[in-house]
Formats: C-alpha cells, structure tokens, sequence
C-alpha cells in the first residue's frame, strides 16, 4: 500500500511542459472550483458538478465524494459520475476496516489497486479497466470532513502531476464542503426559529384568554400541590382526567415552574392530526420524503428541544407509530421522515389522555413499554363535578371575561342560576360550563345573567339546599358506579374514586336507595 501527500503548490501542478490542452482544462477546473465556492451554498448540486468535471479533466473511469452519515460509523456517498454502471442507492464506506475510512481517520491519502484491496469494493461493482484508485481527505481547518476518491485506467495511472491537482482539488472541495454545512446548519437554525415564532404566534391568538386556573376546592388544591412538587424535576408526568377538565392549563403550570420556563412549551393533539400526518407532525419530514412533501418540515420533536413537549389524547397515537416514538422519549434521538441524520433533543415530556390506558395495553389497543415511559408520575385531573364548590368562582371568571369581550355590562349571577349549577354532572366539565356561560351572555338583555341548563328539570329550581345536596350526591354516586361498571370496592372502584371508604359509600347507597347491581 503506498501513501503519499497531496499537497503541493499550483506552480507544482500547472508547470507541467506537456499536454498544454490538459493545463489549460486543470487551470479552468481550478478557477471554476473558486467560483462555484463562493457562489453556491447547495453542495451537492456543487459535488456532482465538480465530479462530473474531474472525471472529464483527469480522464478517469469514476470519481467519487463519501461525507459521515449520521452515526459517525460510514461513509456515505454524496456525489459521483462514472463512465459506465452506478452504485447501489445506499452505498457506504465502513469507517473501519476500509480504506476511505482509513483515510478519513488518519488524514493521510492512500492509492491502492482493486486486486490488493478488495474492500473498497464494499459488494459494489468496479468499473472495467479499473487499476488504481485514489482517496484523499477533504480538510479544511483541521477538520476532516470526508474523502475524494478517484479510479484511473488501466493505461493511465496516477502520476505526480495528477498528485499535486487533487490536492489542490481536495482543498477547494473541502472549503466548499465547510461552507455549504455552516450554510445548512445556519438554515436549519433559522427555519427552526422562524418556524418557533410562528407556533408561539399561534399559541398566544389561541391561548390569550386563559390567565389561570380557577377553583379553591381541595380537590383542586391536591392537584396544584403535586404540580408545585413534580414541575422542578425533568420527570414525565402524564395527566389523566375527562375531557375539558383543563389538563392543558396543568401542563401550562408545570412547564411554569420548571427550569425549562424561559424556553418553549409545544403542544401536540394527537386526535386532531390525521394519522397518515401524525408521524410528519412529530419528527419532521424532509422536502421528497413523501407525495406532497415540496418543502422541509421541522416537526414538535425538535421544535420544543430545551423545552416542554405536551402531547394532548396520547392514546390515540396509532399502534405502528409508539415503536419510534418511545425510542425518541428513551434514547432522545430521532430520524426526519426521508432523512438519515439522527438529531438529538433534550426535551421534559408532559402527557395527557383521557382514556384508560391501562385496559388498552391489557387489550393490546396500546404499548406496555410506551405506557410505562409515560406512567412515571401520574396525576389524575378531577372533573368539574367532584369539586362543585368551585361552579361559582368558574362562572363569575367565565362571565367577566365574555362580558368584557361583548362589551356587555353585567352586574351579577341570579341566585337561581347559582342554585342549579351544581345540580348538573357535567359530562363536558369546566369546557361545558365555560360554553354555557358565553351562550347566557350572549342572549342576556339585562345586567343580571340568567344560566339555564335545558338538560335540568324546571322544578330544580325550588328545590331546598338539603335536596339539592342529595340529588347532587346520588347523581354523583350514580355516575362513578356507571364508570366502574358497578364496581364499588377495589383499585380504581368507586369508593377510591371518590375518595371514600368501601364501607362508607355502601352506606350512603343504601340511604339513597341505590343498588350497585342495576347501574348499567
């Protein structure tokens, strides 16, 4: 095996008396190479342009740019021109054990013929006629950034004038090489902020009304104390809770109070993205990855790096796509749709769904191993109607903000109304109630709100307060029993739900006259 060095001056290379012709084309190869580094940033165009030029200058059968893959583990083809045949789509250089990769470890260009060394061959077909070929570093700055390779004819080896171009030729190819991936990395870096902004714009219109968490019960209180615990740690949290109990406002506090505030808080709804674009709108996709795909895409993996990622409705995510999802929550590296780079994240993951997780990994509806990624810290979102006494501090907040909005004046909440709210279950929760407040206030023709529920009996409305509060309780007991399919003691049972004793609620249930056995 022999070794050279390919450096040398461009008097060395061009002060060859013989075939003036060849000077001439090397001279314009050269000048060429100049422009095109300071001109085009998009580097493979700019190697497949130079390969195609080298190949027709130093007539030889192929030439070849191999740039590291993602893993750091082999040399990858950027851009090659060859007389006749091509390489397969994937082919790669291991970095150990071939020569380019030996010549991207060591710095050092090496020349070899196809009989002496067959793992430049790498299971890919060599051009007929082949009798050397030539790797050389592309460096620049100290860097190794790949390797240029070069197949010469049988009847036209190299020679110390073909030495001393290539080198010549390796260092402009390398410059340009640096500048078009400073140039990437600038783009990507610019697009990710642009398309940062755009999220964050989009949050604020959709988000500007929310200013808080509204509620004093101790229901509540419970939830907001273990968010105050949990938030400091980068521990996944998944939050469990019907719908429009306010799980996002949850994730909101939690990404509030944790060391990643100054940076961005991404939401994702799992149920509100098509399934085929669900993956896309996870890691990203590049421009060709798929029919349609015209332009990069920067997906919320990568958009909340440093920061908060809150998947909304988690066990919606179809079965095929949990594999790669829990790889990037585990190993915190993924792939873009259509691309080979592995891109790390550093992100705090905050979950919520409001489906029972547990029956759908028994009913292999969903992942154990994803489910556990998940399950780390669980907090359970209680609905609207285990914490009624907070109804009334919901109403007058959700009554100033639309009157506000309106530019209605109204003055307060009719006794009545406030006496009937907590008779409903509520099976849409704060989300509900919030609806059911902008209606009244969008209808009112006074300064004082009238709220119907045209679910509830007119004669709710005479009812005492003791009535209210037995009513309020069978309904409440009622609907818990119909959740747990008339399962009263036991984990996750009625009893625990509400957060009673097994015998205390058999008690209550034999007062109010119902039978666990005729729920469903």
């Amino acid at each position: 095996m022999d070794s050279f060095s390919a450096t040398g001056s461009p008097q060395q290379a061009l002060q060859n008396p013989k075939e003036d012709k060849i000077t001439e084309q090397r001279l314009n190869l050269l000048l060429e190479l100049t422009n095109e580094v300071v001109s085009n940033l998009d580097f493979r165009d700019l190697l497949r342009a130079i390969s195609a030029s080298l190949r027709r200058v130093l007539r030889c059968l192929g030439v070849g740019v191999f740039l590291p893959d993602g893993d750091g583990k082999h040399l990858r083809i950027c851009a090659f021109d060859v007389q006749e045949g091509e390489l397969p789509p994937d082919f790669a250089f291991p970095v150990e054990g071939s020569e380019p990769g030996e010549v991207f470890r060591t710095g050092t260009a090496r020349i070899t013929t196809p009989d002496s060394a067959d793992n430049i061959r790498q299971g890919a077909p060599l051009p007929v006629g082949l009798q050397a070929v030539a790797f050389l570093p592309l460096t620049n700055r100290n860097r190794i950034l790949g390797v240029l390779g070069l197949g010469m004819y049988e009847e036209r080896p190299f020679d110390d004038s073909d030495l001393s171009f290539l080198g010549l030729v390796a260092n402009q190819i390398a410059i340009a090489i640096d500048n078009a991936l400073a140039y990437r990395e600038i783009a990507e870096l610019k697009d990710k902020l642009a398309q940062e902004k755009l999220y964050l714009e989009e949050e604020i219109r959709s988000e500007a009304d929310f200013e808080g968490i509204i509620g004093q019960s101790s229901a509540l209180r419970e939830v907001l104390q273990l968010v105050e615990t949990v938030a400091p740690s980068d521990s996944t949290v998944l939050l469990l809770g019907e719908t429009g109990t306010g799980k996002e406002l949850i994730a909101q506090a939690l990404h509030d109070r944790s060391r990643r505030k100054d940076r961005t808080l991404v939401k994702l709804n799992c149920a509100a993205i098509p399934t085929g674009l669900l993956e896309s709108e996870l890691f990203g996709h590049e421009r060709g990855a798929f029919t349609g795909a015209i332009t990069q895409k920067i997906g919320r993996l990568e958009l909340a790096d440093h920061g908060t990622l809150f998947l909304d409705e988690v066990g919606d995510i179809p079965l095929e796509l949990q594999p790669k999802l829990l790889r990037a929550f585990q190993e915190r590296e993924f792939e873009r749709l259509g691309s080979t780079r592995t891109k790390k994240v550093d992100i705090r993951l905050v979950a919520a769904t409001n489906r029972d997780l547990h029956r759908m990994v028994e009913e292999k509806q969903f992942r154990s191993d994803l489910y556990y990624r998940l399950n780390v810290v669980p907090i359970r979102i209680p609905p609207l109607r285990e914490r009624p006494e907070d109804i009334p501090l919901l109403v007058k907040y959700f009554t100033q903000k639309y009157a506000r909005r309106m530019q209605k004046k109204i003055e307060g909440i009719s006794t009545a109304s406030m006496r009937r709210l907590p008779l409903w279950h509520w099976p849409g929760n704060v989300r509900e109630l919030e609806n059911l407040v902008e209606r009244a206030v969008v209808l009112s023709r006074t300064e004082r709100l009238e709220i119907s529920i045209p679910e509830l009996p007119d004669d709710s409305l005479n009812a005492t307060p003791a009535s209210i509060e037995k009513f309020d309780e069978r309904e409440r007991i009622l609907r818990v029993l119909k959740e747990t399919k008339g399962r009263v003691g036991g984990a996750n049972g009625a009893a625990e739900r509400m957060g009673l004793k097994r015998t205390t609620l058999i008690t209550r249930m034999k007062t109010l006259g119902i039978d666990p056995r005729k729920v469903l």
